[in-house]
């Protein structure tokens, strides 16, 4: 993994990269195998809510989660941003939304590109999940969000 930004310095911009890693637990290894396999899963929290991506603990709480559900591959965008400009890591390599997505059956949002024009995207906006044609069990198995038939 890798995290990105932008930074300016007089008249110069560079890109700084933050090379990562993080260990996966039984929690995120199973979320991101369903998503190999085309399948979303969230943690069920002990009060009943569903988190998208699925977490081994409760923000709220900061009990442990183990319990994981399938959850809906469409939803409605809760938020997002127009990137005007995208950079070389985004997964698209032209404009395209920056949403926040609330699957059917979850109760939190996941972050990820739409691939929609811009005139297409309000909050509200029922989008499905495009897979990539090859996945491995990252998230990048989410190729995008696409606008929804029943949109």
């Amino acid at each position: 993994m890798c995290s990105t930004a932008p930074v300016t310095s007089g008249e110069s911009t560079y890109t700084l990269e933050l090379p990562y890693r993080r260990s996966l637990g039984p929690v995120v290894g199973a979320f991101l195998t369903g998503l190999r396999d085309q399948r979303v899963l969230g943690s069920r929290t002990p009060d009943g809510r569903v988190l998208v991506p699925a977490l081994e603990y409760d923000p709220t709480t900061g009990d442990a989660v183990d319990d994981l559900v399938e959850v809906g591959t469409a939803g409605k965008v809760t938020s997002w941003a127009w990137v005007h400009e995208p950079m070389r890591k985004h997964p698209l390599d032209h404009p395209f939304a920056l949403v926040l997505v609330q699957l059917d059956g979850a109760d939190s949002s996941i972050v990820h590109a739409l691939d929609a024009p811009a005139d297409a995207v309000a909050t509200g906006t029922r989008v499905r999940i495009r897979w990539a044609d090859e996945r491995r069990g990252h998230i990048t198995d989410i190729a995008c969000f696409e606008l929804a038939e029943d949109a």
